[in-house]
């Protein structure tokens, strides 16, 4: 863990989404395309035939397995609907430590009822014994990818977390080699990212990675191995990983994107650029809906699936499936006392889904983020709304039952000032990600009752760093009493516009004004 921008956590879930939830079919059909062998390692070093998948006899039962092959493995991975694991109660090292088979079979038949079929698990040198790895440990690993492959789920097994032994390169490899031998031929592992949000201004690091990777093909040559950036690093790390492994390639590179869920498509696409012509996937992404809403959580899990969608990348990771309970995560990290850090779940730690929870089954089972998730009505629940106050300082909306056009509720300003930063507002941002020379059109009824000020709706234009770069205004509402009226804005995307936001505005009204039925698209 060496970034703040990078955040881990999960917990027990709710049975309510395996409701009238078929499970997926597992990935390992794809991994198996043009393959013909029929058996595969098992982790004390014997072979199994149809042990993987899941056919018509139920989960992990009914298939012959077939050796996978690396082309086969590696077009899976790049559309696989993955999402990143750790028990509720025990995060990162503390999930071996304190291994729970009954809990995580349980977790991971509710990740499968989401619409995964793939999960990411990350393994600890310390955690496991180091150079040998213990058998306690392995045969853990075991348990769980088993576990996994009943659901019909592949897993990518992430190595050397809270790792810097990088001067060790003989052991390193020794420790590596023995955890993934097993699995060289199994098709119920589809992917090895070799340490986890690797830094590439180590130079020592960066020694000790270009001997790792051909030692691990030379024992798994079937096997994608990666390397991930923190959200910190983002493009241009990946881009000096690149650089820095030229004649020792990856197969992949795993992106973790934690930015601005508003310039998802600039960013995703500047860490394609960095890396051409090698795949990207992301391999984490989300927001804390501790110092976000869960509405805002959901929206930009959304943004983040749909901007991936238009720059072609087939296989987002959500982090994490559900929130972290008080402790979880080990008291060493240096993560454990951030409290954003024990809410990134698409669950909350009592197992009850958050609406993130919905947008990654939506994304999953039917391909679809759809702008319902931005709350355009003002119908949503408290905390499960998107929209963000802007200057709350000068006046601040309150959601209120006294004047909805449609539904009960509708966006109500009173009493508002403004500030040198300009007016008060209500802020949104679409779904669909902003790219130069596209139209735009936003729309939103308004009402005043001895409204005083300016009241208008705003697009507001953002570049590629998120500077304000300019706006499109709509007509004004008209001062006094008035019915409700569509106030609307068309645009062109200026260029070098990355991201936009919609504002509801009301500045220096002494009076009140509503809003209500907001569009944008």
């Amino acid at each position: 863990m060496r970034s703040a921008a990078r955040f881990r956590a999960i917990a027990l879930t709710s049975a309510v989404l395996l409701s009238g939830l078929a499970m997926p079919a597992t990935a390992a059909a794809a991994v198996e395309a043009g393959t013909a062998a029929t058996v595969v390692s098992t982790a004390d070093g014997g072979t199994v035939a149809a042990r993987a998948g899941r056919g018509a006899g139920g989960p992990g039962r009914g298939r012959t397995a077939v050796t996978p092959t690396l082309a086969g493995r590696l077009a899976a991975t790049r559309s696989v609907k993955s999402l990143n694991y750790y028990p509720s109660n025990a995060a990162w090292s503390s999930m071996w430590n304190n291994f729970d088979a009954k809990r995580i079979e349980a977790d991971l038949a509710k990740v499968a009822g989401l619409g995964a079929d793939n999960v990411r698990v990350i393994i600890f040198p310390q955690a496991f014994g180091y150079p040998t790895p213990k058998a306690k440990y392995t045969d853990r690993l075991e348990a769980f990818i088993a576990a996994a492959d009943k659901y019909g789920m592949t897993v990518k097994i992430t190595l050397f977390d809270w790792w810097d032994g990088y001067s060790d390169t003989a052991n390193s490899i020794t420790w590596a080699k023995t955890v993934i031998a097993p699995f060289k031929d199994d098709p119920r592992v589809l992917a090895v990212e070799l340490k986890n949000e690797f830094q590439p201004d180590d130079a020592s690091a960066v020694t000790w990675v270009r001997k790792l990777i051909p030692a691990i093909r030379a024992v798994a040559p079937a096997m994608p191995l990666t390397l991930s950036v923190d959200g910190a690093t983002g493009a241009p790390g990946m881009a000096k990983i690149k650089k820095s492994l030229a004649g020792t390639s990856l197969d992949y590179y795993d992106f973790h994107f934690y930015g601005s869920s508003e310039r998802a498509l600039t960013e995703i696409r500047r860490a394609q650029d960095a890396v051409a012509p090698v795949p990207v996937v992301i391999g984490e992404t989300g927001l804390s809906s501790d110092s976000d809403s869960e509405g805002e959580q959901a929206a930009y899990l959304a943004r983040v699936y749909r901007a991936a969608r238009e720059a072609g990348v087939g296989s987002v990771s959500p982090w994490t499936f559900t929130d972290f309970s008080d402790g979880a995560i080990p008291g060493h990290s240096q993560v454990s006392g951030k409290p954003a850090q024990y809410k990134f779940g698409l669950h909350r730690v009592d197992g009850t889904p958050k609406v993130a929870a919905s947008v990654v089954r939506t994304a999953w089972t039917s391909g679809a983020t759809p702008n319902s998730i931005l709350n355009l009505g003002f119908e949503a629940p408290a905390g499960e709304s998107p929209w963000r106050d802007n200057l709350p300082q000068a006046g601040e909306a309150v959601m209120a039952t006294d004047s909805p056009r449609t539904g009960r509720y509708s966006a109500r300003f009173s009493n508002t000032g403004r500030t040198s930063a300009g007016l008060p507002s209500l802020a949104i941002s679409p779904i669909t990600p902003v790219q130069p020379g596209h139209r735009w059109h936003a729309e939103a009824f308004a009402r005043g009752a001895n409204a005083t000020g300016i009241t208008e709706i705003t697009l507001s234009w953002f570049d590629g760093n998120g500077s304000w770069i300019g706006q499109h205004s709509s007509t004004r509402l008209a001062a006094g009493n008035t019915g409700w009226t569509k106030l609307f804005v068309d645009a062109v995307a200026p260029a070098g516009a990355a991201g936009v936001q919609l504002h509801l505005k009301s500045g220096d009204n002494k009076g009140t004004v509503w809003f209500d039925d907001v569009a944008i698209s």
